[in-house]
Parts: C-alpha cells; sequence; structure tokens
C-alpha cells in the first residue's frame, strides 16, 4: 500500500487513511464477548481475558458430611441465605488452623442454597494474586442480573504487598462500596490476614506503632461475619470418617478402618477435616471403591 505523491493520483488522502484503518481492524483480534451470568452456578474469574470462566463441576463436599463446625455452618448458610432472598447480608471471613474446612464450607453452603433454590447463586473465585483486579471483576458483575458470593482461598498479605489496600476499598470504604448484588466470603489461616511477626515488626520499628498496623489489621474488620476454625480433637475426627464411610459405601468395618485412621492421622502430625478425606481416599483406594460427589 504506497501513500498519494500527486494530485494527480486518483486515491485522495481520506481513502488512504480509511483502508490502512481497515488493515488494523481486521488484523487486531475480536473484543472478547461479555461474560455469561447464567452460563454456570460457579466460575473462576481470569483477569487476562477479562473473563468469567464456567466450572462445570465444582470439587466440593456435601454439606451434611461436614463434622466439627456446626455453628459455623449455620452462621454461613443464614448469612448466605439472607443475601440471595435480596436481604442484607455480610462479607464472611473463615480464620483457623488448616485443613478444617473452611473453603469446603463455603462451597457446600453455596450448593446447598442453590439446591433448594436452583440458580439463586453463583459462586465467582478470585484467586489472591488477582486482587488488584478486583475493581474490574466487580464492575462486570455489577451490571449482571445475578447474585454473587465472591470467594477468595487463602487470603493473606505480607511485607510490603499494598494489594489489600484495593480489596479494603471495595469491601465498604470506597465511593461506590460493595455492589448490591455481591458479596465477599474470603478464607485465611491468619485471622487479622497478616503474619503476627510482621504486625510485631511494624509496632516496634513505627514511630507511632498503632498507627503503623492500623491500616492493614483494619482490613479484617471490613468483615461483619468472622468465623473462628480450630483443630479437630480425634471424636470429630473418626466422625468425620465413619461419615464418609456410609456415605460411599466403602465396605469395612469401624473395628477394621478406626486403627488404621488413628494411625494415619498420628503420621501426619494433625487431626483435621482434610486429613480425614486423604485417609477415606487411601482407603477407598485400597479397597477398589471409587468416590463421586
Amino acid at each position: 500500500m504506497s501513500a498519494p505523491t500527486g494530485p494527480g493520483q486518483q486515491e485522495d488522502m481520506t481513502a488512504y487513511l480509511a483502508r490502512i484503518a481497515d488493515a488494523l481492524e481486521r488484523l487486531s483480534p475480536p473484543p472478547p464477548p461479555a461474560p455469561d451470568a447464567h452460563a454456570a452456578d460457579a466460575f473462576v474469574w481470569q483477569p487476562g481475558d477479562g473473563q468469567l470462566v464456567p466450572i462445570a463441576a465444582v470439587n466440593r463436599v456435601p454439606i451434611d458430611l461436614l463434622q466439627g463446625v456446626e455453628s459455623q455452618q449455620r452462621q454461613l448458610h443464614d448469612n448466605t441465605k439472607r443475601f440471595a432472598d435480596g436481604l442484607p447480608a455480610n462479607n464472611a471471613l473463615l480464620w483457623g488452623a488448616r485443613g478444617t474446612g473452611k473453603s469446603s464450607l463455603v462451597k457446600a453452603v453455596h450448593a446447598a442454597i442453590n439446591e433448594d433454590h436452583p440458580g439463586a447463586l453463583a459462586l465467582v473465585e478470585i484467586h489472591r494474586e488477582d486482587i488488584p483486579t478486583l475493581p474490574t471483576l466487580l464492575g462486570h458483575l455489577k451490571a449482571m442480573e445475578r447474585r454473587f458470593v465472591l470467594f477468595c482461598d487463602d487470603l493473606s498479605f505480607d511485607g510490603q504487598d499494598a494489594a489489600y489496600k484495593s480489596l479494603k476499598a471495595v469491601l465498604e470504604g470506597g465511593v461506590e462500596g460493595r455492589p448490591e448484588n455481591v458479596v465477599f466470603y474470603a478464607t485465611s489461616n491468619r485471622r487479622h490476614l497478616m503474619p503476627r511477626d510482621m504486625i510485631e515488626n511494624e509496632r516496634g520499628t513505627a514511630i507511632n506503632p498503632s498507627e503503623a498496623v492500623e491500616e492493614k489489621v483494619s482490613l479484617s474488620d471490613r468483615f461483619g461475619l468472622w468465623l473462628g476454625f480450630h483443630n479437630t480433637d480425634q471424636k470429630t475426627y473418626l466422625a468425620m470418617i465413619r461419615g464418609y464411610v456410609a456415605a460411599y459405601e466403602i465396605p469395612a468395618e469401624e473395628e477394621e478402618w478406626k486403627p488404621q485412621a488413628i494411625e494415619w492421622s498420628v503420621t501426619r502430625g494433625a487431626r483435621s477435616g482434610r486429613v480425614a478425606w486423604q485417609f477415606i481416599q487411601d482407603l477407598a483406594g485400597r479397597l477398589g471403591v471409587p468416590l463421586s460427589g
């Protein structure tokens, strides 16, 4: 394609520029389609292309198999049910020991609400490293005619990480605040979303120790519902396994699997829902029983 060089050339500058614009438009990729809020009941946010990727089958445990978290289950279910009904509801922070069922409870409650009211809620997972893109995601969700539980698993902040400011602003502190059709649930091993040694270090080195920590610690205050999860005792641990054995019809008597389950927890130095499920996977595998659900 050559540019016009004189008045005698048939193609004028306007037509020439139009041809260049058309060529560039053909070379550029088409814009991504708008996310479909009803494509599934669960999505994962991919900020690179601004898409909500639908998840056909969510990795979850049925809510009636969760043991030792009855109080947390009741509170989170009630909060989520109110939100699904269009009533005021709180953001929720599920914090505590590893493997105690925090993320399992979020997914199980979402499934239970949708089982009673099909399609009532969509679960959208945002990864920790994508928190700075949260305002963009909320912009998408706000424009959709559906209610969303926005979920971040294993949320925490370290060192000079400033991503917490994005989350703090959109939860309640920004000009627009949280959209009415979105509630934010997060799990963390840390009650204040930052390690204790980091809190103590800032207190010890700052000119005004209380103000140095206040900004970061106050992020957890944006969650109106705090649910604590603690280490599992042996009675609850065995009850978890008993429930799994019955639910998946594993052909093993309690006197057979019980000592194995205790040994399994001892070798791992912990008792938790995660350890119980890992034992069930081992037991079912050895006995040739497939697990589903």
